[in-house]
């Protein structure tokens, strides 16, 4: 009898033994795994890879890019001086100062401006708790009114009162509060979503690019989108095709929900909303307080109609130097391929990442600026390594930003194009992780078309997670 007992007491010791050598050792893989997993290497170094223009331009075309930059640098002040109009309210007072990483054209730099802005010539701004010195450049959306109903337009951040160039002006900054997480903008007021600056590069490659050519890519390897729960849903008033503008039909393709159609029209908004500088686009002014007016007139900028300007530089708009500026803007330079590089390219294509962020599209015969008839040798028939299908998608309930944008829903964001990826710093659509494997990781949420892509990554071996990884800091 106790015999049999000492057995029955071995053979439970050594079944809790074995359970939790188990799980020990299932603990152990976890951790392993956790331990072994792809790290984000950072923004990559050495030369900026954008900021020039796009090669093969003609004398024409070089010269209108060069007055371009002029433009996009110069700093807008309320009054006194050649560069007038900011405000009443503005998110910063300078093109430049949201596209400057790594280079004039890019998107938000190490060291955020909208610091130093709020509290310039004596404006008595309170600087938002998400923005800081080391975080991205943003603009506030609010998701409703007071009274509840839907609003999804910027708020602006800052106002120009108590500047020694608005003497007169005192209108209030909007109520953020309360406050979350610095960095991440995440918490804190649920009312309120973020967007950063979209890099610029390339753009007028992907304004070239024929709606045709757009149209026939979403049709590409339809059954293994299907298979990932992979569909470009449309930001369409009408025909339900493609994400199209509801004034002629053609697609729309600029901003983070696809919502601007040319680079005129994203310029033409971006003055007005973030710089508060009314123009033949947006010609109201979006406060109309008389006492912050200060007699400029509206539009604040418009073609020079001078008798006699010595120079088309005397007559073109801002909004027009700055369209010409985005338009022939090179694409991102790519750093040197290495094999782990090469083998993360093929990683991204069999996981699915390409089906959304197509590698190359085409783009269609652009007229050249200085004639009529002939095309642009520079915009016409190139290939784009845009990475991106310039559609809009559901991201999930992770993404939300709870605002609609013509077509594009509350969940929906265009593909971002990847190039130039490697030498961004922060990334989403608000700037809430630095970390690119992150970025990947918040792409999976429920209602998300990237669901079983982001499972097909996690599943992969460590090595093949980090030579995707690679790639990506590599374009």
């Amino acid at each position: 009898m106790k015999a049999s007992r000492l057995v029955e007491r071995r053979v439970r010791c050594t079944g809790a033994s074995i359970i939790l050598a188990s799980l020990l050792l299932l603990e152990l893989v976890v951790l392993d795994k956790a331990q072994a997993q792809a790290v984000d290497p950072g923004v990559r170094g050495g030369p900026p890879g954008g900021g020039g223009p796009v090669s093969n331009l003609a004398a024409d075309e070089t010269a209108f890019f060069n007055d371009g930059v002029l433009h996009f640098s110069e700093i807008i002040t309320v009054t006194g001086g050649n560069n007038t109009g900011l405000g009443p309210r503005f998110n910063s007072n300078q093109c430049f100062s949201c596209h400057s990483q790594p280079a004039i054209g890019g998107t938000s730099p190490f060291l955020n401006p909208q610091v130093a802005v709020a509290t310039l010539n004596g404006a008595t701004n309170i600087v938002p708790w998400f923005v800081t010195a080391a975080g991205p450049v943003r603009e506030a959306r609010f998701k409703f009114n007071p009274d509840g109903s839907p609003d999804g337009g910027v708020h602006d951040l800052f106002t120009i009162t108590g500047r020694s160039d608005a003497r007169g002006c005192s209108i209030s900054q909007p109520d953020f509060l309360p406050a979350g997480d610095p960095l991440s903008g995440q918490g804190g007021n649920p009312n309120i979503i973020f967007r950063i600056p979209t890099p610029l590069f390339g753009a007028g490659l992907i304004e070239a690019i024929n709606d045709s050519t757009i149209r026939a890519n979403m049709e590409t390897d339809s059954w293994k989108k299907r298979r990932l729960g992979i569909h470009g849903h449309p930001n369409a008033h009408i025909s339900g095709t493609a994400n199209t503008s509801a004034n002629d039909g053609t697609i729309t393709r600029f901003g983070w929900k696809a919502q601007n159609k040319s680079l005129l029209m994203f310029a033409g908004e971006a003055y007005n909303v973030e710089m508060g500088v009314t123009n033949t686009l947006f010609p109201q002014e979006r406060d109309e307080t008389p006492s912050c007016q200060f007699g400029n007139p509206t539009p604040n900028d418009t073609t020079n109609f001078t008798p006699s300007p010595a120079t088309f530089t005397a007559v073109l708009s801002d909004i027009e130097a700055f369209a010409n500026f985005m338009r022939m803007l090179a694409p991102p330079v790519p750093g040197p391929s290495t094999q782990s590089t090469v083998n993360g390219f093929a990683v991204f294509q069999d996981v699915g990442c390409s089906q959304c962020h197509t590698p190359t599209l085409s783009t269609g015969a652009a007229i050249n600026s200085g004639t009529a008839s002939n095309n642009s040798a520079a915009l016409s028939n190139q290939q784009a390594n845009l990475f991106s299908d310039l559609l809009v998608h559901h991201m999930g309930s992770g993404l939300a930003d709870g605002i609609t944008q013509g077509g594009a829903g509350p969940d929906e964001f265009r593909s971002a194009p990847l190039w130039g990826v490697g030498q961004r710093i922060f990334f989403l659509h608000d700037g809430r992780t630095s970390d690119l494997v992150r970025a990947i990781e918040a792409h999976a949420s429920d209602g998300s078309e990237a669901n079983t892509v982001i499972r097909q990554f996690n599943n992969l071996a460590t090595q093949a997670q980090q030579d995707l990884i690679n790639f990506l800091r590599s374009l």
